[in-house]
């Protein structure tokens, strides 16, 4: 697929159409194990629970139900509760009608399964779907020509950091290079200040991931990165060892309670001044006082091959539905809303505002961070999604314990990256 040109319309255009590792495949089905003129309230679960998602959440539906054609019913569940029931919700006998979640591989994995609801009545229907650009269309469309998705916002991923404390330290200038990066690792350590914090601990070592993606699209490119994912190349290829060599290099600057603390608390340390920067997602700011949000920034994860292209994290994030739905035509009513600008925005007004919308005619928060983010992803030569985004939720564990092994025996990572491709292929292959 074609590398995105930095323009706010065709990065619209192109939104996560050059990072999914492929378009939707399997089938889905518009047909249900109950009857679609179901009455009562259309389920929606949430894996958004952090307070300011959750109550962004919550005023979607109250919007919703103001429009008098239909209600629904929100359940918000812990995320990392979520991510691990997901299966067990869309595999049961009485699933709820919608989810939150991700396009791309991940929902193609549950597509595969009949499990996801046929979403071509919403997309023909709707006059905001209608303006969604063809590049959104493919990323939420199987291979069989079936929308499975509607998407609602995207994010950007970068090494975040508190302005004030950043100037507390004499940091004046923000490292492009990797020998930069190193050189302000040096610098933050002599300060008495762990200079990266991770997050890794409790039920988010998914959050690790991110140095695995951005170490691979900065060292073997986007290309390769997706490929690795698909199962095209091996976990214990020398290209792998590369991105690993490099990770060593820094790996002593890492906070040590990295893989203790999970992302909530690791941003709580950020804040503090305990440490002094961290590669996370935007969502990181629905843990954090909106009064802090004026004092965070960011910068692009530094460049390490001058030769490869920009390649950015910016995920995209919305919903699908599940093909037991007893409820279809109040679910097809409910997604034709999500795709609104009306509930686009609802969304980022009462959550910390850090997302993109994406809706053409919806307007974003507008703050100095947001502008920057979206420039940031706009310049972007390639956009990817997350690990598990670009490859599937099942392979995301193995990820989980291969890294989680590097970040406390960085010195085993020959036989770490042995295990790791063999637990790969049991995914590839079941």
């Amino acid at each position: 697929m074609a590398n995105l040109q930095p323009s706010r319309r065709r990065f619209l255009g192109g939104l996560g159409a050059a990072g999914t590792a492929a378009l939707l495949s399997g089938c889905v089905t518009s047909t249900s194990s109950g009857k679609s003129s179901s009455k009562g309230d259309v389920t929606l679960q949430s894996n958004l629970s952090a307070p300011q998602a959750k109550k962004a959440m919550e005023d979607i539906v109250a919007a919703y139900a103001k429009k008098g054609s239909a209600k629904a019913s929100l359940n918000t569940v812990a995320a990392e509760t979520f991510r691990t029931q997901l299966p067990t919700y869309l595999t049961s006998a009485n699933p709820p009608d919608v989810y939150t979640w991700y396009p791309g591989s991940v929902a193609d994995a549950y597509a595969k399964k009949n499990l996801l609801l046929d979403l071509d009545e919403v997309w023909d229907s709707s006059p905001d779907l209608k303006r969604y650009s063809k590049a959104q269309n493919k990323l939420c469309t199987s291979s069989a020509g079936k929308k499975v998705f509607v998407p609602a916002t995207y994010y950007w991923w970068g090494m975040f950091y508190r302005k004030s404390n950043f100037a507390k330290w004499g940091i004046r200038e923000l490292p492009k290079s990797w020998d930069d990066f190193l050189d302000l690792c040096d610098k933050l350590k002599s300060k008495g200040v762990a200079p990266i914090g991770l997050g890794a601990g409790g039920n988010t070592p998914w959050v690790a991931s991110a140095w695995f993606d951005y170490l691979d699209i900065r060292i073997n490119g986007a290309q390769y990165h997706r490929e690795l994912l698909a199962g095209k190349h091996r976990f214990d290829d020398p290209e792998v060892r590369k991105v690993f060599d490099r990770w060593q290099e820094v790996h002593p600057y890492f906070d040590p309670n990295g893989t203790a603390l999970a992302f909530q608390d690791a941003t709580t340390a950020l804040l503090s001044g305990k440490t002094g920067m961290m590669l996370i997602g935007t969502f990181f700011a629905d843990s954090a006082p909106k009064s802090a949000l004026d004092d965070i920034d960011f910068f692009r994860f530094p460049v390490i091959d001058a030769k490869v292209p920009l390649a950015e994290e910016a995920p995209v994030d919305g919903y699908f539905a599940s093909a037991r739905t007893g409820r279809r035509e109040q679910v097809y009513d409910l997604m034709r809303y999500l795709a609104t600008v009306e509930a686009q925005e609802t969304y980022i007004k009462g959550s910390s505002g850090t997302v993109l919308p994406c809706n053409p005619d919806a307007k974003d928060a507008g703050t100095a961070l947001v502008k920057k983010g979206r420039a940031h992803v706009e310049s972007a030569a390639e956009i990817t999604q997350f690990f598990n985004r670009d490859s599937s939720d099942a392979l995301q564990p193995t990820a989980d314990t291969a890294l989680t092994k590097f970040l406390a025996k960085p010195k085993s990572i020959g036989s770490i990256l042995t295990d790791w491709q063999r637990d790969a292929e049991k995914i590839w292959n079941a």
